[in-house]
């Protein structure tokens, strides 16, 4: 099974240059889980939700540490995922496009 989590926004501090560690800003989150269901099911709105939680706790310096922090929380708290694509976007960062980082993992 596969879940997908689309344009999940919401703001937080995230970033090293100074401004962006005193002002929120719009960070865009998508995501992909893949799962072997077996009469156990992966709560979406749960993945959601803790995705959120640990981004605007953690107020990250950059994108790459959120993205790792993410990896290793999301499979602590939802052991059944085996793969996971996290992109993490800054559509406000720059005036003429959106910045994103993003990885696959294989557990």
């Amino acid at each position: 099974m596969q879940i997908s989590i689309k344009d999940l926004e919401f703001e937080t501090i995230i970033g090293n240059l100074d401004f962006e560690r005193i002002t929120k800003q719009r960070v865009r989150i998508n995501c992909t889980i893949e799962y072997q269901y077996e009469k156990r099911f992966l709560d979406y709105a749960l993945i959601t939700k803790h995705i959120e939680e640990q981004m605007i706790n953690h107020e990250f310096e950059l994108i790459e540490e959120a993205i790792l922090s993410l990896k290793r929380s999301l499979k602590r708290e939802f052991p059944l995922i085996l793969s996971l694509f996290l992109k993490i976007s800054k559509p406000d960062i720059l005036a003429n496009c959106e910045v994103s980082l993003s990885e696959t993992f294989n557990y």
